[in-house]
């Protein structure tokens, strides 16, 4: 790493907590949103390993290892939901 740089971060700083703030009403209403879309695709990579397909999966591009959360995040910065 070269002197006077930082790594991009990733996770729950990555979309940061304004550009996610300009979709929502409030903070509390974003947490709720982001938890029921989480939900929804951790429930459609369970049932995709069964053979069932009742949830609609990831609308974003996702890493094999990307948690529910992150993934539901950047779907929801994208203006996809």
């Amino acid at each position: 790493m070269a002197f006077g740089t930082e790594p991009t971060p990733t996770g729950l700083a990555d979309p940061p907590i304004d550009d996610l703030m300009e979709h929502a009403d409030s903070k509390y209403a974003l947490a709720i949103f982001a938890a029921k879309r989480a939900r929804q695709i951790n429930s459609y990579f369970t049932q995709l390993n069964e053979g069932l397909l009742q949830n609609v999966g990831p609308l974003v591009e996702y890493q094999n290892q990307e948690k529910p959360l992150s993934i539901a995040f950047r779907e929801i910065n994208s203006g996809l939901l």
